[in-house]
C-alpha cells in the first residue's frame, strides 16, 4: 500500500472520511428489514429486494420495528420513514449491485436457487461488491475461506451450491444471525417484530478497506439514538459487531444443533425452549461436541457462546424455530446447516448419534412434504 493509500485508509478508519452514506443493498425483506432499520437509524442508506407486493409496501409505508427495550414496559415500535438515512425496495431485476457499498444476504439459503434471484447473485459476484451473508447456512464462499475444508463434498447440502461459485471469497463474508425476529400474522408485512434483541456478529472482510465499510457501519449504528413521543432519546438494541476471526459467526452452528432443529419431532413441533430444556444434560452435551468441532477447525474458544448464556437465552424462546415452522407449513426445503454440520464432523472423522437423528427426521419431513 503506498502512502496516499495509507492515509485514505486510516482517514476511512478514523471517521474523516464520514461524510457520505453507505449506501447497502439488502436481499430479503422479512428479517432484512431489521438490518435495514438499524442501517437507516445511523443516518445511512438501505435498498432491500423482495417481491412487488412488498416493495410497494415498504416504499409507501416504510419499515415498522417492533422490539424490547432494557428499561421499559412493552414494545417500542420504529418507524423508518421517521429516521435519517432512506430505506427503499425494489424488485430483484431492477437492482443494480454495482450502485452499491455493500450487500447483505437475509434470505434463507434455498430461495437463492430461485432463477430471477440466482441471476442478481452473478451479478453481485461480477460487481465486486463487499458481501456480507446473515443466513444461518453458510454460503460455500464463505466457508472457502476455512483452511483443510473439502468443498466439493458440501456441495449436496445446499438447494443450489453453484450459485456461489461465482464469488470471491476474498469479498466474502458471514454475519450471525443472532436476533430473533417474526412477522406477527395478523400485521402487514412490512412489521417486524423482535423476539430476542441480541447483536448481529460479523467476521472482518479480507480487506482493510471493505472492513472499514462494517466497522463504520457498527460504529454509526452503536451511537445512533431513537427518539420517542416523549423526546427521549433511546438506545436501541441490536447492533453490529464486527470480529477479526473468521469463526465467531459460526457460534450460532451449536445453538441450532442443540435448539433450533431439535424443535423438529417425528409428528409434529416443539418450542426452542422445550427442545433444549426438557433435557438439558443432552442439549448441553450436543452444543458442547459442536463447539469442539469448531475449535478443531481453528476456532479459538473465546469466539464461541458457553453453554449457560445460550441456555438462559432459550428460557425467552418458547415458540418452534423458524425451520421447525417451515416444515410443518409443507416446505420443500429448508436450510440444511444440521447436513452441513454432519458432513464437516464426518471430514474430521467424527459423528454424533443425536445430530444423526436430528438429519434423519429433516429428511423425513422434507420428503413428506415433497411426496
Amino acid at each position: 500500500m503506498d502512502f496516499f493509500s495509507s492515509i485514505f485508509l486510516t482517514l476511512k478508519l478514523t471517521g474523516a472520511l464520514h461524510m457520505t452514506p453507505i449506501n447497502v443493498l439488502i436481499l430479503g425483506a422479512s428479517y432484512g428489514s431489521l438490518l435495514a432499520t438499524k442501517v437507516v437509524m445511523a443516518g445511512h442508506h438501505a435498498t432491500m429486494v423482495c417481491l412487488p407486493a412488498e416493495a410497494e409496501l415498504f416504499n409507501t409505508e416504510g419499515a415498522i420495528i417492533r422490539t424490547p427495550v432494557k428499561g421499559r414496559d412493552g414494545l417500542v415500535e420504529i418507524r423508518s420513514r421517521d429516521l435519517a438515512g432512506k430505506l427503499a425496495a425494489c424488485a430483484p431485476g431492477d437492482a443494480d449491485p454495482a450502485a452499491f457499498d455493500l450487500v447483505v444476504l437475509a434470505m434463507q439459503e434455498p430461495q437463492y436457487s430461485a432463477p430471477e434471484i440466482g441471476v442478481l447473485l452473478q451479478k453481485i459476484a461480477r460487481s465486486g461488491v463487499p458481501t456480507m451473508s446473515i443466513m444461518n447456512m453458510p454460503p460455500l464462499a464463505f466457508l472457502r475461506r476455512l483452511s483443510g475444508l473439502d468443498i466439493e463434498a458440501l456441495r449436496e447440502c445446499y438447494a443450489d451450491s453453484t450459485v456461489w461459485d461465482a464469488f470471491n471469497p476474498d469479498k466474502f463474508t458471514l454475519c450471525s444471525p443472532d436476533p430473533q425476529a417474526f412477522r406477527p400474522p395478523e400485521e402487514n408485512l412490512n412489521v417486524l417484530q423482535v423476539r430476542l434483541p441480541t447483536n448481529f456478529k460479523a467476521a472482518r472482510l479480507k480487506g482493510d478497506e471493505d472492513t472499514a465499510i462494517l466497522h463504520r457501519l457498527q460504529a454509526d449504528i452503536e451511537s445512533a439514538r431513537f427518539t420517542d413521543d416523549d423526546g427521549n432519546a433511546i438506545e436501541i438494541p441490536v447492533k453490529l459487531k464486527v470480529h477479526d476471526s473468521v469463526f465467531v459467526p459460526m457460534a450460532k452452528w451449536a445453538m441450532l444443533i442443540a435448539g433450533n432443529y431439535r424443535c423438529i419431532g417425528k409428528d409434529e413441533m416443539r418450542p426452542i425452549q422445550q427442545a433444549v430444556h426438557s433435557d438439558i444434560a443432552a442439549s448441553e452435551a450436543i452444543y458442547n461436541w459442536v463447539v469442539d468441532l469448531c475449535i478443531s477447525l481453528g476456532s479459538d474458544p473465546a469466539d464461541l457462546v458457553p453453554f449457560e448464556k445460550y441456555a438462559n437465552a432459550a428460557l425467552s424462546l418458547g415458540s418452534p424455530s423458524s425451520a421447525a415452522r417451515a416444515l410443518a407449513g409443507g416446505a420443500k426445503n429448508i436450510e440444511r446447516v444440521d447436513k452441513l454440520v454432519q458432513s464437516i464432523a464426518a471430514q474430521k472423522g467424527q459423528s454424533l448419534n443425536h445430530l444423526d437423528e436430528i438429519v434423519g427426521l429433516v429428511d423425513h419431513w422434507l420428503t413428506k412434504n415433497r411426496g
